[in-house]
């Protein structure tokens, strides 16, 4: 897949021009989210499914069945915002802020990675889960159970939108509370200093997993530079520039394209397999260092065009709805995606009949990756399931949105986010 030249990025977000196949991606996109949202009556907090059934197909998966995830909820929470939709996103907002002050188990503002969807009660936030019942048992996912550093940065992210939207200084508290864990918990100074993957599996002792992503630092940089201009407290600068310096190290000139990050031990470089997101979300999070980054593109281009869209991996088996989104969204960025690109109408093929997006067209893709320290093959594939996390992410690429910036600015000036006021951790 070739891709044309690209211009200087524009200095803020890029609605779709009217009457396009993205226009229409976009209305579609948003009247689903808005309609999901709604499903649940009330104005009270509440979390999204991340899957539903396939028209036809087989029932979902058990762990899937009641599970939302955090990364799709929040996901969704800014593109409803994308949508002109806040009130609605303040919902899935409330949600997370809930889900961090009141847990089960923990008491240090963490978010697990899936919650239970619908309406949150009060209280503890319940967690998704099945009951088997030849052994009369209840049970949970460990990898929905633990915290995985990225989820917590962009659940970080959807709450700092909806301050920059409403100004309702409990959503920025509530940023610095989840960044505040990540800085906390999960940074190791070892050469690539930057931050780890979180931890896998339930309370009391979930295992600390050691690898270092170049996706999660990615989101981690961009939610503490925001939290930086947002709350004008000092101490997030340098945990932005130490996300920042991991993805800089990160960076493989001599094959144009980012690496996903290092092995368990968090110092050898993982040089092995190609992510597509790691090689485009840095464009986009940081994009005054995308002038030698935009060989990243051609190397997306090369290793993971397919059947005219994208796929996770390098050398893919089929295509990613999400990722081919998020490419949208780059290319757009990049002056590169003119408003009647066939990757528009190619996201809005994938569409159920509920108006979510399908993961993906294939019956299944694989992404070369485990789930978790207990895997003991690579079991972490995408599904022909519509999918929150792939809906939003094609709202957003038709918004021309980026989820990374104050106001979704995908240039490389922005203007800075009014400021709030600091939380009560930040004077600390």
């Amino acid at each position: 897949m070739a891709l044309p030249p690209g211009r200087a990025p524009h200095a803020e977000a890029q609605p779709p021009p009217q009457g396009t196949p993205r226009a229409a991606l976009f209305a579609a996109g948003c009247l689903t989210l808005a309609r999901l949202a709604d499903a649940v009556p009330g104005s009270g907090p509440l979390f999204l499914a991340s899957y539903e059934a396939a028209p036809g197909g087989e029932p979902l998966a058990p762990a899937l069945r009641q599970a939302a995830f955090v990364y799709d909820n929040a996901l969704a929470g800014i593109a409803l915002i994308a949508c002109g939709q806040a009130q609605r996103a303040r919902r899935i907002g409330d949600a997370m802020l809930q889900a961090g002050a009141q847990d089960r188990f923990y008491h240090d503002a963490r978010l697990r990675n899936a919650y239970r969807a619908g309406p949150v009660p009060a209280g503890p936030v319940p967690l998704p889960g099945w009951w088997n019942e030849p052994s009369r048992r209840w049970f949970e996912d460990a990898y929905q159970t633990g915290t995985a550093t990225g989820n917590v940065a962009w659940a970080a992210l959807l709450l700092l939108a909806l301050h920059q939207a409403t100004r309702d200084p409990r959503y920025l508290d509530g940023a610095a509370a989840l960044m505040g864990w990540i800085e906390q918990h999960t940074f190791d100074a070892a050469a690539p200093a930057g931050y780890a993957g979180g931890f896998f599996g339930e309370e009391p002792r979930p295992l600390r997993q050691g690898w270092k992503s170049t996706e999660h630092n990615v989101d981690a940089y961009a939610a503490f530079h925001w939290l930086a201009q947002a709350s004008g407290a000092p101490r997030w600068i340098p945990a932005a520039a130490r996300a920042r310096g991991f993805v800089a190290a990160m960076w493989n000139a001599g094959d144009g394209r980012f690496l996903i990050g290092t092995g368990e031990d968090g110092r050898t470089l993982n040089a092995g397999p190609s992510a597509l997101d790691a090689s485009l979300w840095p464009l986009v999070a940081m994009p005054d260092d995308a002038g030698p980054w935009q060989r990243s593109l051609d190397w997306v281009a090369r290793r993971h065009g397919v059947q005219g869209g994208f796929g996770f991996k390098a050398d893919p088996d089929g295509m990613w709805t999400e990722g081919t989104a998020q490419a949208a969204l780059v290319l757009l960025g990049a002056q590169r995606l003119p408003p009647t690109d066939p990757l528009w109408r190619l996201l809005q093929a994938q569409r159920a009949p509920s108006g979510l997006l399908y993961a993906t067209p294939q019956a299944r893709i694989s992404t070369g990756l485990r789930i978790g320290p207990t895997s003991t093959s690579d079991d972490f594939f995408y599904f022909h399931l519509p999918h929150l996390g792939a809906t939003a992410w094609a709202v957003l690429a038709a918004a021309g949105w980026n989820p990374f910036r104050p106001g979704g600015c995908l240039g490389a000036t922005c203007p800075a986010p009014p400021p709030g006021r600091a939380a009560a951790t930040q004077q600390e």
